[in-house]
């Protein structure tokens, strides 16, 4: 990747009327603000649509779209709903925090009815993206339509024919649930249009978007439904083991995610199809993909089925190698980066060069002062992307406000910034990962503005509160653009468009230079050539009257 830098902002963080960032007007508003900037790129996280705990990372798919991100305002300007109906709606109350219970009760019911106006089924545009994206898009409708039959519950609490996908119970179900499964079909649609517009908008404005590919999907996803032969399920398709982290500093029983786990030899059997399929159509939604937790592809943490905490699970090898030569020999070189975070073994260190693609530094990991560390900037080899905080870590502010003496008095002689006052700390640590070596720089809005607690993203292990910050519009300023734009120009990290600017103004600036050089210089010589001609005027007025009366003494007559 190249020298630049950019923002990480999901989606769902920015403002909006209807309770949630969106495709809105103030998605456009944003680029823009990036634009003038400097900024490169927009890391916005998964766009996949939400389930239990509001968490992208857990979602019912791994191809679909969040209909939460669907633009009411664009629906109104189409005819398809009115004010009236958004404004009669109750999304919370609290314009920066996201109220998921509120938003699913109201923001469906509209899409509904956008939907039922829509005549939808007419539309060819509608029916080319229904063929094009058959090959999730079937499966994924009909998953969600049975499930809102079945009440909510998860597929494995489905009756028998279903859960098992009985083919005339698959036959059963689309014709019962016809008009759902289009319902849920119409929302991908709208999310395709009104992203892609987005997308290309921010691409011709120089601007590229990075989106995470989560490594585990959820149980209770189409894509575990659809296909139960990718993951080590028993012959009833219920789990055998589930994926997780094993305990560590962080936590003393480790963390429990309850993923399920892929049959890597399945995959490996298909020349791991399914996952050049997923990839691939990452690359349609984003220009950079980070390849979530990266070290699982090398080995993976291995949960029995059932187990209440992480403690007695075993690692296993995962395909290694083996799979990113086979993403390169469907897709070619691709922009990827690898979340390497946490205990890095050898073998994944290892994996990591051989895949060429860039890792992760993240500084609130680097200043502790008792365990060597490779998070600190003068170790940094350029094929490398830094953070000063990821969506999972404490904003900078936070962080600096809770770090431990001996960290902190670490940090500040590695800065030599002890004299700086504590609320402007948080900014060295951002000017420190801009004028690193690292060829990407990605900081969070959050350390930008210096927020504290109140704007974490996420906490992870722990259910409620999470996923819910929202920024306000007030809060780009002009000042703040002109600032980062400052430290990204300082840092030579500034947008191929912005660069050309600031090449043209010094060449500007130099022809300016120059042009008044030669205009001294001109000015210099006129009036050195004046002054000569007024000094041998001068000289000549005053040789004159000598010249003349040595004429007069020639040509005076001769005496005797």
């Amino acid at each position: 990747m190249k020298r630049a830098s950019g923002l990480l902002l999901p989606i769902a963080s920015l403002p909006s009327r209807y309770g949630i960032g969106c495709f809105s007007r103030e998605a456009y508003d944003f680029v823009d603000w990036l634009k003038e900037a400097g900024q490169s790129y927009w890391q916005i996280l998964p766009l996949s649509p939400t389930s239990y705990g509001d968490s992208p990372y857990q979602s019912f798919s791994s191809f679909a779209g969040n209909p939460y991100f669907i633009d009411l305002e664009t629906l109104v300007k189409e005819g398809m709903l009115t004010e009236e109906e958004c404004e009669a709606c109750d999304f919370g109350d609290d314009p920066n925090r996201i109220d998921y219970g509120k938003i699913y009760e109201q923001r469906f019911s509209l899409l509904h009815l956008a939907y039922e106006r829509s005549n939808i089924a007419k539309n060819p545009e509608f029916i080319s993206f229904t063929q094009e994206n058959a090959d999730w898009l079937e499966d994924y409708a009909l998953f969600m339509a049975v499930k809102l039959r079945f009440e909510g519950a998860a597929w494995d609490e489905w009756a028998e024919d279903i859960r098992k996908r009985w083919s005339n119970a698959l036959d059963y179900y689309r014709r019962e649930c016809y008009f759902d499964i289009e319902f849920y079909k119409y929302l991908q649609f709208q999310f395709h249009v009104q992203w892609t517009k987005l997308k290309e908008y921010a691409n011709e404005n120089g601007i590229q978007f990075i989106g995470d590919i989560p490594i585990y999907v959820a149980f209770d996803s189409a894509d575990a439904w659809a296909n139960p032969e990718m993951f080590q399920f028993d012959e009833d398709y219920r789990p055998t083991a589930v994926a997780g982290c094993p305990p560590d500093a962080f936590s003393a029983t480790g963390q429990l995610w309850g993923n399920p786990l892929y049959k890597w030899d399945y995959h490996t059997r298909t020349n791991f199809h399914w996952w050049c399929r997923r990839l691939e159509h990452c690359f349609k939604l984003y220009d950079v993909v980070r390849i979530d937790h990266f070290r699982g592809f090398d080995e993976y943490y291995s949960i029995p089925f059932g187990a209440e905490t992480a403690i007695n699970g075993h690692w296993e090898k995962g395909p290694g190698m083996e799979l990113f030569r086979a993403l390169k020999s469907r897709l070619g070189d691709k922009a990827i980066i690898a979340e390497d975070l946490g205990f890095l073994t050898d073998s994944v260190v290892q994996l990591l060069k051989d895949s060429g693609y860039p890792g992760m530094k993240v500084l609130e990991f680097a200043f502790d002062p008792r365990e060597e560390t490779d998070y600190l900037p003068h170790s940094y080899d350029r094929n490398c992307v830094v953070y000063t905080g990821t969506h999972d870590n404490e904003t900078l502010v936070q962080w600096w406000k809770g770090l431990d003496a001996e960290s902190r008095a670490f940090a500040q002689e590695y800065m030599d910034n002890a004299d700086t006052p504590e609320d402007r700390k948080y900014w060295d640590f951002v000017r420190l990962a801009m004028m690193s070596s690292a060829n990407t720089c990605i900081t969070p809005l959050q350390d930008y503005l210096g927020l504290d607690a109140e704007a974490r993203i996420n906490k992870p292990s722990t259910l409620g509160g999470n996923w819910e910050w929202r920024m306000d519009a007030q809060m780009l300023s002009e000042e703040m653009c002109e600032k980062i734009y400052r430290l990204t120009r300082i840092s030579s990290r500034l947008s191929e468009e912005k660069q050309q600017i600031e090449k043209e103004k010094l060449e500007q600036k130099k022809a300016a230079e120059e042009k008044a050089k030669l205009e001294q210089e001109k000015a210099a010589e006129e009036k050195a050539k004046l002054e000569q001609e007024k000094a041998q005027k001068a000289k000549k007025a005053k040789g004159q009257p000598a010249k003349a009366e040595e004429k007069k003494v020639k040509s005076a007559p001769k005496k005797g």
